[in-house]
């Protein structure tokens, strides 16, 4: 369906430099379920030693694939990962779950690895049990064509695992740990169904640096709750949602890592951080139907857990959302949010800025407020909006966007 959409208007001008990562080879396939016209099946080979660590959604309906990860994650040792598009393979019961352990299994057997060693993960249409044989058959073709990861095959790993995307995520860096160079690249996808709960979509990051498994972990978490699980399209948790981070450590000459408070990984821990963001902002930047990138910040809540809560009832509001597409400066609905999120909020010290516009201070609208600054704001497509509620010191930033005819013409019509 990916192929038929529009593309965003909030879309990158073009996909990003991706560089390679030692220790990591790709290949992708069209098997031909759902997509006709694109690659919709990834694998990728990890070298030996390769450590892996993720966030997995908390879905009480998660698919067969999260289940599979869950049970394996612990043992923060991968040799590959399978991914396909098209079809979630959620709400599939018993046959589901004999699906994954099939693909994973053909996986291993061209790895010649444990097939526990191998991860995967499906997205697309939920209820509807994956056509194993069609992977299975897929998978000796795909891995004759796999290569050591370059700027072509991450576009690709990035094209193959798009839904109603209508751009590909990627984002790379170069970093160091001690003396040595180390790649960070990762991908995503995600458009719609995108909440916060422990990762909102598909994302794959891998590094060549090497990292034990219980220090990428707690790096990998970290960095999850401040960029993936501070984004939302439209409030819905996915079945799938999935983050991995694989580091396979292929590069010379690195010190030895053993906590993730160690000084010689601090450059490494911000730019996978702040990848993670780029990356986040992407799936945002790309929510069904979307013209808007939308900033919201909250401070003087109770602490951070109550600024974020606040921030996204906020994001969340259909009306707030809605006002935005329109370019309407109805503060009154930021001022609805913020009163049925339930945390504490003075509202006779509420605060308001949309622009950088303060439009209500001390509970109560600016005197002679001049609108015209914020109706030009709200004409662009960054758009921020910051909120005080004067009841501590708890801040946080959530990321959205605006809510358009757009998003009921993508998903009314999404199984066609």
């Amino acid at each position: 369906m990916s192929g038929d959409l529009e593309k965003s208007p909030l879309a990158p001008p073009e996909f990003p430099e991706m560089f390679g990562v030692a220790g990591v080879a790709l290949a992708t396939a069209a098997m031909g379920e759902k997509y006709q016209d694109r690659d919709n099946l990834l694998v990728v080979r990890l070298a030996e030693g390769t450590t892996v660590a993720g966030t997995l959604t908390r879905s009480k309906t998660r698919s067969a694939a999260v289940d599979w990860c869950r049970k394996h994650l612990s043992s923060g040792e991968a040799r590959g990962l399978i991914v396909n598009s098209g079809n979630a393979n959620a709400f599939t019961g018993a046959a589901g779950q004999e699906v994954v352990e099939k693909c994973v299994a053909a996986v291993a057997d061209h790895l010649s690895c444990r097939p526990s060693r191998v991860f995967a993960a499906s997205t697309g249409v939920i209820g509807e049990v994956l056509p194993f044989e069609m992977i299975v058959d897929a998978l000796p073709g795909t891995f004759a064509g796999i290569r050591d990861s370059d700027a072509e095959s991450w576009q690709k790993a990035a094209g193959a695992i798009r839904t109603t995307d209508t751009f590909s995520k990627g984002a790379s860096v170069k970093t160091r740990i001690g003396g040595a160079d180390v790649t960070i690249t990762g991908i995503a996808k995600g458009s719609g169904m995108i909440a916060p709960d422990m990762a909102t979509m598909l994302s794959f990051i891998f590094t060549d640096a090497k990292i034990p498994a219980n220090v990428l972990s707690d790096i990998t978490r970290s960095g999850v709750e401040k960029t993936y699980n501070a984004i939302t399209v439209d409030s819905d948790t996915s079945t799938s949602d999935t983050v991995l981070v694989f580091a396979t450590g292929a590069v010379d000459g690195q010190v030895e890592i053993t906590d993730a408070d160690d000084p010689a990984v601090s450059e490494f821990t911000t730019c996978l951080h702040g990848l993670m963001r780029d990356l986040a902002h992407q799936v945002v930047k790309d929510g069904e139907g979307a013209s808007k990138f939308i900033a919201i910040t909250v401070t003087g809540a109770e602490d951070p857990a109550a600024a974020r809560t606040i921030a996204f009832s906020i994001a969340n509001s259909p009306l707030v959302k809605t006002a935005i597409a329109g370019e309407d400066a109805n503060w009154g609905r930021i001022v609805m949010a913020v009163g049925k999120s339930g945390e504490a909020a003075d509202r006779d010290k509420l605060a308001i800025q949309i622009g950088g516009c303060v439009i209500a201070h001390q509970g109560v609208a600016v005197p002679d407020f001049d609108e015209s600054p914020v109706a030009a704001h709200l004409k662009g497509q960054n758009i921020d909006i910051n909120v005080d509620v004067g009841v501590g010191d708890g801040s946080a930033t959530v990321w959205t966007c605006d809510l358009t005819h757009g998003y009921i013409a993508i998903n009314a019509d999404y199984r066609s």
